[in-house]
């Protein structure tokens, strides 16, 4: 039911946020009302004052006419007796009644007589029964009536009998005033105007003005539609062919018509495309020269590296017959015979990714397994660099649809180069699982990762510290191959680091191969990153900064904050949905560290 009722919001919140012409449209129709209804009131206000000021005017002089015409009539009679001017008084009241009454038409007043609290006389024309009377003269009109003799008048309303019973009621104006008999009894003089010619006209008015007004609003409606259309669809248009255009159809244009600044952008945008479409070919050309270059140069340097490498194999197994010089010689060249076939064979690996031409050979493994199998072979490096390598597994299988071969391949870089850039502390690697996704981290405790260098480590040949050795001999292309490996099963390979706190990478796989994943089982900022970063770096807070792959933007229906991150200045930080302090935030030791295996290596 909720999500019902809230179905027609976001359907025109979406059009709000997506069209420019919707939201011209509604501002301006929502100013134009504000100015309609503000210009509307005081209008109605402006009339319906003047027309009831007119009728209070003229109303007031006719009151103030039938109190001089009572009083001199009172004024005139010879009789002091009190009890006999009830007849007088009667025909004083009949003869206002019909100056009021004209032949054809309504009476245009009604003429009510009241006595003092003392002298109980009430007298009315035909058309206000007796009984009506408190009710339609107002007792404060009374009351300024008997306190000082002139005429006061107010607002009140009568009964409706116009169908023969009192069905509503009439907006009238009470007017009265005072009038003294010789014998000094007071009598209250009142007329009742009825308002219904001036009602009428309000209405009218009314009605006039909310026509005028609503024709208004669809009229500016009308005008911004056509000018927003006017200008919205060249923009849409060009809109469409840019998505076209980056789809990969070069030759869309957009349509030339006329000589107006539209016009202008039209063939600025079409100039904007023909020299993207020259540049994109020309880097394209150069691409496929490149990639051609690169897979021809691997392929060629194959038969004569067999040769070289059975000759240096030669000398290296009669090594221990030749002079230190040669000795030493013959080692160095088996090195980096090792080291020159190894980059080789990475150029291989690294053209068929550019070709498109790798292929995935997924089978269902344990996780654990691989990541144990890497372990065991990098003990002897971590061995020699006087590091322990900490394996945190938990007790459950980790099965996901993988190629052994090129996941081990991504986990070997991972450790090895955390063992080598670990400074000689330890290094954790954590394994966890979810219902969806796997993932492997690898910790370590050195240098870390300087502000930028985490969306850096993924680039072919480059090195955070270009002065160190490579003692393991590596070819800088391991963490390029180990990301398009991840790309390749549908996976996350990142990066985090501080400076002087050491860094993590974290490898997110998808249980089932190719579908799509958007949380990992493993948190990419370790949870004793900020202690370790303040207590070494010593100012302001630590650097953190984590880099996603294309192939971890959320798609649909993603949790908000998974999107990717910058990296932020020296003194900031920039959070991820998996950091410990944001939202979502997951253990450290992902599902299933309840249960983990904590074994120390080396």
């Amino acid at each position: 039911m909720a999500q019902a009722l809230t179905r027609p919001w976001h359907a025109v919140r979406g059009a709000w946020q997506r069209s420019i012409q919707v939201r011209v449209i509604t501002a301006t129709l929502a100013l134009s009302l504000i100015v309609v209804i503000l210009l509307g009131t005081t209008l109605m206000r402006q009339i319906s004052d003047g027309l009831l000021e007119t009728k209070a005017d003229s109303a007031v002089a006719d009151a103030s006419a039938g109190v001089d015409y009572a009083q001199r009539n009172l004024d005139a009679a010879a009789d002091t007796a009190s009890g006999s001017w009830s007849p007088l008084l009667s025909d004083i009241t009949q003869s206002l009644t019909n100056r009021g009454n004209q032949p054809g038409s309504d009476a245009l007043y009604e003429v009510v007589m009241l006595g003092s609290e003392d002298n109980a006389v009430q007298l009315a024309s035909p058309g206000i029964p007796l009984e009506w009377v408190p009710g339609v003269i107002p007792e404060t009109l009374r009351e300024h009536v008997r306190g000082e003799e002139r005429v006061f008048h107010t607002y009140t309303a009568i009964p409706d009998t116009s169908s023969g019973a009192p069905t509503g009621e009439i907006p009238a104006l009470a007017v009265g005033g005072q009038v003294t008999a010789p014998t000094g009894d007071e009598y209250e003089l009142y007329y009742l105007f009825p308002l219904t010619e001036q009602q009428a006209a309000i209405d009218l008015v009314r009605t006039a003005l909310v026509t005028a007004g609503l024709l208004l609003l669809l009229l500016l409606g009308a005008l911004a539609w056509l000018v927003t259309r006017q200008v919205v669809t060249p923009v849409r248009l060009a809109a469409r062919i840019a998505e076209r255009f980056s789809a990969g159809n070069l030759s869309e244009r957009m349509a030339v018509r006329g000589r107006d600044d539209l016009a202008r952008l039209a063939a600025s945008f079409n100039q904007m495309a023909a020299s993207l479409q020259h540049q994109i070919g020309q880097l394209e050309e150069l691409s496929r020269m490149q990639q051609q270059f690169v897979s021809d140069v691997s392929h060629e340097l194959r038969t004569p590296l067999t040769t070289v490498r059975m000759a240096a194999d030669v000398l290296h197994e009669s090594r221990e017959t030749f002079d230190p010089v040669v000795h030493r010689s013959a080692e160095l060249l088996q090195a980096q015979l090792d080291r020159f076939e190894a980059l080789l064979n990475d150029l291989l690996e690294i053209s068929r990714f550019d070709a498109g031409a790798a292929v995935l050979n997924a089978e269902r493994h344990d996780l654990r397994d691989l990541v144990q199998s890497v372990i065991d072979a990098a003990e002897p490096l971590a061995e020699r660099k006087g590091s322990q390598i900490v394996q945190e597994m938990p007790n459950h299988q980790c099965v996901a649809e993988i190629d052994s071969r090129r996941i081990e391949r991504v986990l070997r870089n991972l450790v090895v180069n955390a063992v080598e850039h670990g400074e000689g502390n330890d290094v954790i690697v954590r394994v966890a699982a979810d219902d969806n996704a796997v993932a492997v981290s690898v910790r370590d405790y050195g240098v870390g990762l300087k502000p930028g260098e985490s969306s850096l480590v993924f680039h072919r040949f480059w090195r955070a510290d270009r002065a160190r050795a490579r003692t393991t001999g590596g070819t800088g292309l391991g963490l390029s191959i180990s990301l398009e490996d991840a790309r390749l099963h549908g996976g996350w390979l990142q990066a985090w680091g501080e400076p002087g706190a050491g860094s993590q990478f974290r490898l997110t796989l998808p249980r089932r191969a190719g579908e799509d994943i958007t949380t990992s089982p493993l948190t990419l900022v370790p949870a004793d990153a900020n202690d370790l970063g303040n207590g070494r770096l010593g100012v302001g807070g630590p650097y953190q900064s984590v880099t996603r792959t294309e192939a971890e933007t959320p798609g649909p229906g993603a949790p908000e904050g998974t999107g990717r991150t910058g990296a932020s200045d020296g003194a900031g930080t920039t959070g991820t949905t998996d950091a410990p302090h944001a939202t979502g935030a997951t253990d450290p030791q992902g599902s299933g560290s309840a249960d983990a295996e904590v074994t120390r290596g080396g």
